[in-house]
């Protein structure tokens, strides 16, 4: 169903909250990727150049003590948000009360204001994670609109989702997507729901019951699976191959020989695997085909199964990549996420959607994002999404 968006609101003169993900890392007061802040720049400036007031407000991390509050304050956030705008950004270092409220009741058409992480609520009995109703309406009371445009969240039920969502609501004030997760809905929706055909799903990462639920809903709708990552020793072992030391989940071997039942030559595994006798970059490691040796774990798929996964892809009209290949953090088990990322890059003819850290991080090491139709900016989000699952986060945004 078709979401209201904010290219659908008359913002001038309005009030908007904008729930943002600004989740980034931050060190001693140094953000290390601003890449999430870039992404919500779109629909920041799309307000503010329309006379809107801009409120955004976002987590930071896990909030769990006092303590935490000096590292994870926003006040990092505001002054990178304002040098990529190019204009001032108003910090209020509160999340409730009179500062927070006068600092909004002064602002004008085309200011930003940014006000404190949002989980310092959590201190005071969880009240943000746990979707508490004063807080979600009290926060609603601020704004006229509420625009949301953090899919990185949207698989949570939050006081700044779908507490603020549900209250605007009721006060027959409009909820709306932001330009970001206007694209996560289309790129991911449709790549689940209406996909163009061949549609391949490369799933990646170390457990399989980490994916379990991806890999069940995609069966249905892909044409191939390919499987990558610390989890293929789980299906190596549910085909009684050997694996060596390999990481396996000996509770989900039943499981997995369940899957490949049922997917017939859906599944595509490696064929070779680069192997060492420790985890460790450092050690001596070979390329092995099949049976992993007594003594030795997987920690990348070889150089046979690069070309046997690329000519798997090469006639794809949709690819959709969660997960890396191996070891990737590792140097020399990084070979096999960074060629899938490389050839997804050559794809010109096909709709191309990467989510997940480490795969996301392989694109970007490359320079190949710009060549993917889509990277998305949610981990746990992109994979409930890609389960079927209906998101809290974007249920409460209206529909048109």
């Amino acid at each position: 169903m078709a979401k209201l968006t904010v290219s659908d609101l008359d913002v001038k003169d309005k009030k908007v909250l904008m729930r943002v993900d600004f989740n980034v890392p931050v060190k001693n007061g140094v953000i290390g990727d601003d890449n999430r802040i870039v992404a919500a720049l779109p629909t920041i400036k799309y307000i503010i150049e329309h006379d809107g007031k801009a409120i955004l407000f976002s987590h930071l991390g896990r909030v769990k003590t006092e303590d935490d509050k000096k590292a994870l304050t926003m006040r990092p956030v505001a002054q990178r948000l304002s040098d990529l705008l190019g204009k001032p950004v108003t910090f209020v270092p509160a999340t409730r009360g009179k500062q927070l409220e006068d600092a909004i009741a002064d602002m004008k058409d085309g200011d930003v204001l940014l006000f404190e992480n949002t989980r310092f609520e959590d201190l005071d009995g969880k009240k943000e994670s746990g979707n508490d109703q004063e807080l979600g309406q009290y926060w609603a009371s601020l704004g006229d609109e509420f625009v949301n445009d953090a899919f990185g969240t949207a698989h949570r039920s939050h006081a700044s989702n779908v507490g603020i969502a549900t209250a605007m609501k009721a006060a027959n004030k409009p909820v709306a997507a932001g330009f970001l997760m206007e694209k996560e809905i289309k790129f991911l929706g449709n790549a689940v729901d209406n996909p163009k055909h061949p549609f391949v799903a490369i799933l990646g990462g170390a457990k399989v019951s980490d994916k379990i639920g991806v890999i069940d809903h995609l069966l249905d709708k892909a044409d191939k699976v390919i499987i990558g990552g610390g989890m293929t020793y789980t299906f190596y072992a549910a085909k009684g191959m050997k694996i060596g030391t390999s990481l396996v989940e000996k509770d989900k071997v039943g499981l997995a020989k369940e899957i490949l039942d049922k997917a017939g030559d859906k599944i595509v595994l490696p064929s070779d695997s680069v192997v060492a006798e420790k985890f460790d970059n450092d050690v001596p490691h070979k390329v092995v085909e099949g049976d992993i040796p007594d003594g030795y774990m997987a920690l990348d798929i070889g150089p046979k199964s690069i070309k046997e996964f690329e000519d798997v892809l090469k006639d794809a009209k949709t690819v959709v990549w969660n997960g890396p290949m191996g070891v990737f953090e590792m140097s020399n088990y990084a070979e096999g996420t960074l060629e899938i990322g490389k050839f997804l890059g050559t794809l010109t003819d096909a709709t191309t959607i990467v989510g997940g850290g480490d795969s996301t991080a392989a694109v970007k090491q490359l320079g190949v994002g710009d060549k993917l139709t889509h990277i998305s900016t949610g981990g746990g989000a992109s994979l409930e999404y890609l389960e079927g699952k209906e998101l809290p986060g974007i249920a409460a945004i209206s529909n048109k």
